[in-house]
């Protein structure tokens, strides 16, 4: 049976009360597929959220994470402060961190060190850009990244880690890739895992389309068989959208 993970990417949206009533308001909707679902929130609501979620059996978890356990980093957070609070996942890498934060494929692979070290399920985050994509290059594009970003990991940790490939044309553009080109770069990048460790590695693991799915285009997505799920953007802040695509992954 096809696993899937839909996960809510709040981005820098939401305060404390915000969230609260976010999370009242999705357990009130009564997933079929609750445990899998996770809110990924900003560090600030992160306390509350977990609170306000618990016994519902979504997830939370947090957007990023520095690799070292503490020191002079002004203004990061750890993976001890992300495990006092509960949560079970964390983005790494997102195109917005390696962009505007000159995150590289060397620290996103600290990042996912450290959190399976931790037991917290990284999300790790991998596309290309739309110049990438007109050059035809985005195949070795994003197996470039997933080879540095796997280093030095082996299979039984590798398995833990869950891919969202997130084609960054179509990141908050309103342009949303072709169920079939989201399948076939999701398809390959199974195909990469497969090749750096085994099939059984590649096949088990959750690969996740993260470029613009709401409520009016997931099944279609959810429906290829690659494809377990989704990074969810904007559809995430509104109950109604994040809970149709929850309930279409459930269905099938």
């Amino acid at each position: 049976m096809k696993k899937f993970l839909i996960a809510g990417n709040w981005k820098m949206n939401k305060t404390i009360a915000e969230a609260k009533e976010f999370a009242e308001a999705i357990k009130a909707k009564d997933l079929p597929n609750a445990k899998d679902v996770c809110i990924l929130a900003p560090f600030t609501a992160l306390s509350e959220l977990g609170k306000a979620l618990e016994g519902s059996g979504i997830g939370f978890g947090a957007q990023n994470v520095h690799f070292e356990q503490s020191g002079a980093f002004t203004g990061e957070v750890s993976v001890p402060m992300l495990k006092e609070l509960g949560v079970g996942y964390c983005a790494v890498g997102h195109s917005e961190r390696r962009e505007y934060f000159a995150e590289t494929d060397k620290t996103v692979n600290l990042k996912l060190k450290v959190l399976l070290e931790a037991g917290i399920t990284p999300i790790l985050c991998v596309g290309e850009s739309l110049e990438v994509r007109e050059q035809g290059s985005e195949q070795t594009f994003v197996a470039g990244q997933v080879v540095e970003d796997f280093e030095g990991i082996p299979a039984a940790e590798a398995a833990k880690v869950v891919i969202a490939y997130e084609p960054i044309w179509a990141i908050g553009t309103g342009k949303t890739a072709t169920p079939e080109q989201a399948e076939d770069m999701c398809a390959f990048i199974r195909g990469v895992i497969s090749g750096i460790y085994d099939n059984a590695t590649g096949d088990s693991m959750l690969i996740l389309y993260g470029g613009s799915m709401k409520a009016s285009n997931a099944k279609e997505l959810l429906e290829k068989p690659d494809i377990n799920g989704g990074l969810i953007g904007g559809a995430s802040l509104k109950v109604d959208d994040f809970a149709s695509i929850a309930t279409d992954a459930a269905s099938l």
